[in-house]
């Protein structure tokens, strides 16, 4: 069986997943422009930091007695953004230098501008025409670090962001779907009973031309259901009088003609004319079985129109019948008395016909209102049990019959909303068949 999607999950899911890679790309382009963004900002501090010590490197130098021994700068707090610098001559000669200053960190000739090391980035100023330089260093760590906390900041509220897009997500298409939801359910409630239009507000716009099509289906259907419904309800009704006539010359003709061939073949024609006859009567019963009109406008008492109808086929039956009702106390249920009956006089028929020999049909109802015919019998394999209920199908056993016995029960089961079930061997046995039918139970 091919695995259902839910359009739910599919939605859920999938819009938070977009959601999540949406805000991953937008964080990535971010950090690119944040990265860029400051960068900028700390190569304009170090610019300005430089413009701002080469003047007053430039009057220590000048006010400074000895020249050649370079000086170096006691640390401050303002060191603290990771700066470090050098002032020297046009010769590369150390004149001034920061607390803390690396040397291999700065190149053997002083530069002018921005340039960047593995480790740093460097910047470089000139005064008193290229003689005088200033080089500052920044370690390329300490940008890395900002950036990190940056990226961290916007990464941070993702945390939050992915369960609450999930459950908010997850409402609105929850709530999006309600009706179609609705419909579904309304569509899964319809039966060959209720071919009625399926008519719910409110419908997303797309879901609208599905919604349109599906109600013509149904009509579609309903007018070809009843069509069919007609022709075997007619043809039924239209060959019962005419085959009864004609029984009634051939049974005469019969009584008339002397014994020999001619006596044989009138006798082979009165029981071909009484299947025809039974046939007739089957495809009316089916016809009411799936016209609809199998609900009665009060409740009927199951115990004692089963009684009826075991005492009626009793007459006629080539097997004894055991009947077991419920205590004093009616089962009430809604059904039409005429189906009830027509519905158990077929079950107990075909039990008749395919059970063992001289054994005994077991009819039971509970008072819960399940309604039970068993038989004893071959097991019939699950493949042939699961057709049963199908027209002009029958099972392996050779006995006379149509196939139409447990279609029409199984139809006015269907038809009055009873659960119907077969099982072969019949519960609690090794053998045999058993046809549970459960009605719906009403109170007084």
């Amino acid at each position: 069986m091919k695995k259902t999607i839910s359009l739910q999950k599919y939605l859920v899911y999938g819009l938070t997943l977009g959601i999540v890679v949406l805000w991953l790309v937008a964080m990535g382009i971010s950090g690119l422009v944040v990265q860029h963004e400051l960068n900028e900002t700390f190569d304009n501090a170090m610019e300005e930091t430089a413009q701002r010590l080469l003047p007053l490197a430039v009057l220590d130098i000048l006010n400074r007695e000895d020249t050649s021994t370079p000086q170096r700068v006691a640390p401050l707090k303002t060191q603290q953004t990771g700066f470090t610098y050098l002032v020297r001559d046009n010769k590369g000669n150390i004149l001034l230098q920061s607390f803390g200053a690396d040397l291999a960190v700065f190149g053997s000739r002083p530069i002018e501008g921005f340039a960047s090391t593995a480790t740093h980035r460097v910047y470089g100023a000139s005064a008193l025409r290229a003689t005088v330089f200033i080089d500052i260093a920044e370690p390329l760590a300490h940008r890395r670090e900002v950036i990190l906390d940056t990226v961290v900041a916007l990464v941070l509220p993702l945390l939050f962001l992915i369960p609450v897009s999930l459950f908010g997500i997850w409402l609105l298409v929850r709530i999006s779907l309600r009706s179609i939801l609705s419909y579904g359910r309304a569509i899964e409630a319809r039966g060959a009973g209720d071919l009625s239009p399926i008519v719910l507000e409110k419908l997303p716009t797309e879901i609208n031309p599905i919604a349109d099509a599906v109600n013509r289906l149904l009509e579609r259907l309903r007018l070809a259901l009843e069509s069919e419904k007609r022709f075997t309800a007619n043809s039924a009704h239209e060959l019962r009088t005419p085959l009864a006539t004609t029984l009634a010359q051939v049974q005469r003709l019969r009584q008339a003609v002397p014994e020999g061939p001619l006596r044989m073949r009138t006798a082979e024609i009165e029981t071909s004319l009484k299947e025809l006859s039974r046939l007739s009567e089957k495809l009316m019963q089916l016809a009411k079985a799936e016209g609809g009109g199998l609900l009665f406008n009060a409740p009927q008492d199951l115990a004692m129109l089963l009684a009826h109808v075991v005492q009626d086929v009793r007459r006629t039956a080539s097997a004894p019948i055991e009947l077991t009702l419920p205590p004093t106390e009616p089962v009430l249920s809604m059904i039409d008395p005429d189906a009830f009956a027509i519905l158990v006089r077929n079950l107990i028929e075909n039990a008749l016909k395919h059970g063992a020999p001289d054994s005994a049909i077991e009819v039971s109802l509970s008072s819960d209102a399940l309604l039970k015919v068993v038989n004893a019998g071959a097991v019939v394999d699950a493949i042939n049990l699961a057709q049963l209920t199908r027209r002009f199908v029958r099972g392996g056993s050779r006995a006379e019959g149509f196939g139409l016995g447990l279609a029409i029960a199984s139809a006015i089961a269907s038809g009055v909303g009873a659960e119907w079930t077969l099982a072969s061997p019949a519960t609690g046995k090794t053998d045999g068949f058993e046809v549970s039918v459960q009605f719906v139970l009403c109170t007084k």
